[in-house]
């Protein structure tokens, strides 16, 4: 079996106005992604999900479709798609950065091996250490009554554990946490993200004055770039301090242990170049007895699927936001993935067990 051809397909699917993510990093409201599909000589085909917004990852769906025609199908082409790692060394040292296009590349092959083996992706990673997927929500940065509104929404759907947007307006932050806190009661685990939007001291002070709305964590409270920043925030803090934009690489985890400058890592699929580099990640951080969850760029379908492939069968132990599917108005998949309130299973069916809805892939097709 060999690589005959990559078929790219640019889609834009609306967005619930009423849950768009607003954080310092702007507002997701628009999705332009791509999806993938890789097929090969014997009629089985893979497919991945571009889950890319530039202002996130510098990528869109014209770049990622650029490249792939243009330096990574004439790369694959012709090759077996099974050797995954050496697929994913080779796009690696192809192309400098753009991790999500190798991302949906990467998680297309995980899918034809899958679909070859008769096996689901993760019984190729090893197996589930889990039935389910546990979940929490992301409340945006919206005013403080309207974040408590999605609060409770979010309640009401299943979840026992959510992150309020913060970094946009000090004032406004800690009226946003309190409005929340209040909406939901204290039996919901909560935790902010603020998306790198303090320097070190402002995320020291701010932690402090929403500590008495119970914390749970604090996510990327300053940029990325240097990690003793965020070392300094964790020693003074008094809540566990998850690194998101700050973890990209396996380089990026190593050095983050050494500057004992988180106790969680996030890490995705597409922001880690693809399933086995996120997995690889997530043994580093179990290595360093660090925590683990799973970050959402609102992935759709495919890539909300490999992302629960990967978490049932990789060491991750804190609630993920694999939520990516509640914000779409419609689904592009044959089957909606079994993703609820506080909860994700895998599909059923071998490779990522999921299925393009063509006619609805053509609807929303741009």
């Amino acid at each position: 079996m060999v690589i005959a051809a990559i078929e790219t397909v640019p889609v834009r699917v609306p967005i619930h106005e009423r849950l768009a993510i607003r954080g310092k990093g702007g507002t997701h409201s628009v999705s332009p992604f791509l999806l993938v599909k890789i097929h090969t000589d014997e009629g089985v085909t893979g497919l991945g999900e571009v889950s890319c917004t530039p202002r996130w990852s510098g990528e869109d769906q014209v770049t990622s479709a650029h490249f792939i025609a243009t330096i990574f199908e004439p790369l694959l082409r012709g090759e077996d798609p099974r050797q995954i790692d050496a697929l994913t060394v080779r796009m690696r040292n192809a192309l400098f950065g753009h991790p999500f296009t190798k991302a949906a590349l990467e998680m297309a092959l995980w899918d034809i091996a899958g679909k070859c083996a008769g096996l689901p992706v993760f019984s190729l990673l090893g197996g589930p250490v889990r039935e389910s997927v546990p979940t929490k929500w992301s409340i945006s940065g919206a005013e403080p009554k309207r974040a408590a509104e999605i609060a409770v929404w979010a309640v009401e759907q299943g979840f026992r554990a959510m992150k309020v947007k913060v970094g946009v307006e000090d004032a406004q932050d800690i009226a946003r946490v309190r409005e929340v806190r209040a909406a939901v009661g204290g039996g919901i685990r909560l935790g902010i993200d603020a998306n790198g939007g303090w320097t070190a001291p402002h995320a020291i002070e701010m932690i402090r004055r929403l500590a008495e709305f119970d914390l749970w964590f604090a996510e990327q409270p300053v940029p990325p770039g240097d990690p003793e920043w965020l070392a300094e925030v964790r020693r003074s803090a008094g809540v566990p301090i998850i690194a998101d934009e700050s973890v990209y690489t396996e380089t990026d985890a190593a050095v983050l242990v050494r500057s004992g400058a988180a106790d969680v890592f996030s890490i995705y699929v597409g922001k880690s170049a693809g399933i086995g580099p996120a997995r690889r990640i997530a043994a580093a951080a179990e290595a360093a007895r660090l925590g683990c969850t799973i970050g959402s760029n609102l992935e759709m379908g495919i890539g909300s699927a490999a992302m629960i492939h990967l978490a049932l069968a990789a060491p991750i132990d804190w609630p993920c936001d694999i939520i990516g599917p509640f914000f779409y108005t419609d689904e592009l998949l044959t089957t909606p993935l079994l993703i609820r309130g506080g909860d994700a299973r895998a599909p059923d069916g071998p490779g990522l067990g999921v299925e393009l809805d063509e006619e609805k892939v053509q609807r929303y097709r741009v």
